[in-house]
């Protein structure tokens, strides 16, 4: 099968494509067929292992990944696809069942035609009936970073929540996740994705181009900066005193951490109510790999990059 590897960490250049064995699931696993996979900022961090954060997420992430080179030589993080094959032990899926799956405790390896995943891991699901296989490999990564942090902010019907980075990955996802739970929204972002971020419901957008939000007077119950690149002095000074302020690089959890199934189901059915969708800024097939993690290194893209395995899906 075909499938992108890195022997060494470093630029895009580092990733390959090239042939690899077929797995083969074991009894308590199901082999996927993948359509499609992402790469965002955590791809690209694992891949050149530049990881940012205090030294002890550093020494995590090379005990994660590999101190001198990677242990798994293939990367990503989500992926949906088609399951081809199950272990005998497998009762909850079948041959033929559509699924999307965050890869993150198993091994990565999505940038592959095939993946064996167990039938048991939390995020793995049925994929949403309303999403094509580009829209729900989008989905796991983001929308359960997203959520965990929307959870931590206990928000409230009729609260105020502003999201910076609102176009990002996980910002785009926190956007949609504040509406649900009911929040007046204000999304922060540039001034070419105003209008995307409008359309996923903020009430609000700033362009922090053309002004600083912390100046306008205005207070939130909520703050979260999904980017993780707001100065927390800085953005504290627009939350109100019983306020929470939350930041992506300390509340969203490390790589150590796992989430619940009930919490990618609950994901799989807001997608198919169609209160959240997948933002999706460009497509490369599998062979534009390296291009793929050259544009996420530049740090613009709005929502997702979707990597395309499996093409006429």
């Amino acid at each position: 099968m075909k499938a992108v590897i890195y022997e060494k960490y470093g630029p895009p250049e580092v990733l390959h494509l090239v042939e690899v064995d077929k797995p083969s699931p074991n009894d308590d696993e199901v082999l996927i067929k993948v359509y499609a996979s992402t790469v965002h900022t955590g791809d690209t961090i694992l891949r050149s292992l530049n990881v940012p954060g205090p030294l002890w997420q550093q020494l995590m992430a090379r005990i994660f990944m590999g101190f001198g080179k990677p242990k798994n030589p293939i990367l990503g993080m989500e992926l949906a696809g088609e399951i081809e094959a199950v272990g005998k032990d497998v009762n909850t899926y079948k041959v033929g069942d559509q699924v999307f799956a965050s890869t993150l405790w198993s091994d990565l390896g999505a940038y592959a035609e095939y993946k064996c995943l167990p039938e048991g891991l939390p995020v793995l699901a049925h994929k949403p009936t309303t999403l094509t296989y580009e829209e729900a490999a989008a989905l796991p990564s983001g929308g359960l970073t997203a959520l965990r942090c929307m959870r931590k902010g206990k928000i409230q019907s009729g609260q105020t929540v502003l999201i910076y980075g609102a176009s990002g990955n996980a910002g785009t996802y926190a956007v949609q996740l504040a509406k649900v739970f009911g929040a007046v929204v204000t999304g922060v972002c540039s001034t070419t994705n105003i209008e995307m971020v409008r359309s996923l419901g903020a009430d609000t957008v700033i362009d922090y181009t053309q002004e600083d939000f912390t100046q306008r007077g205005e207070t939130y119950d909520v703050i979260f900066d999904a980017v993780g690149k707001l100065p927390t002095s800085r953005g504290k000074k627009a939350l109100k005193k019983s306020g929470i302020y939350l930041s992506i690089r300390k509340d969203s959890g490390d790589i150590s951490d796992e989430f619940q199934a009930e919490d990618l189901l609950f994901l799989k059915d807001l997608a198919e109510a169609g209160k959240l969708k997948a933002a999706i800024d460009r497509r490369y097939p599998l062979e534009q790999i390296v291009e793929a993690h050259r544009y996420v290194d530049k740090g613009h893209k709005k929502g997702n990059v979707v990597i395309t395995i499996v093409t006429n899906n």
